[in-house]
């Protein structure tokens, strides 16, 4: 019977605990809610003890710093010529990723075409598996100049 009665309060008391709401303040003078006592914290205070909650820490906040007064301005014109160089360079890597990726479609379709004599079997078949490996390296260069494609166009529809 004693073995129960200790039992049940030991119960009690995690259950409370684990229920158990705490606001700390560390050294930096962040403050913490958490539901778990931190191991060796000294300015913690219990703010509620019903319902379980998760550990939240907010982010810390940085200090706005204001633009020195001798930071370099920049004239509309002279932006307006930034602006229209950043779009010829654009569009010379767009001319230049759509080239690649013309070559690359054909090495793709050269090497889709293409069976080397160690990808063959006995009997006149073909292991799947050891093409597939070669020819995926092949399928992942295309798939990343049609990504740097899109990426690019991306970038010139965000100009002004």
């Amino acid at each position: 019977m004693r073995k129960r009665i200790l039992l049940l309060v030991l119960l009690g008391t995690s259950a409370a605990q684990a229920n158990t709401l705490y606001k700390c303040v560390d050294a930096d003078g962040r403050m913490t809610y958490t539901n778990q006592m931190p191991a060796g914290a000294k300015s913690c205070e219990i703010i509620a003890q019903d319902k379980p909650v998760s550990t939240f820490s907010p982010p810390a906040p940085r200090p706005r710093q204001a633009t020195p007064s001798d930071f370099p301005r920049v004239g509309g014109e002279q932006q307006k010529a930034r602006d229209t160089d950043r779009r010829a360079i654009l569009e010379q890597e767009l001319a230049n990723e759509q080239r690649n990726l013309e070559a690359a479609k054909k090495t793709l379709a050269e090497q889709e075409n293409l069976i080397l004599p160690e990808e063959r079997i006995a009997g006149g078949g073909i292991q799947g598996g050891k093409r597939e490996a070669r020819i995926q390296s092949f399928r992942d260069k295309l798939q990343l100049h049609e990504r740097n494609i899109e990426s690019i166009r991306r970038e010139i529809g965000n100009l002004k």
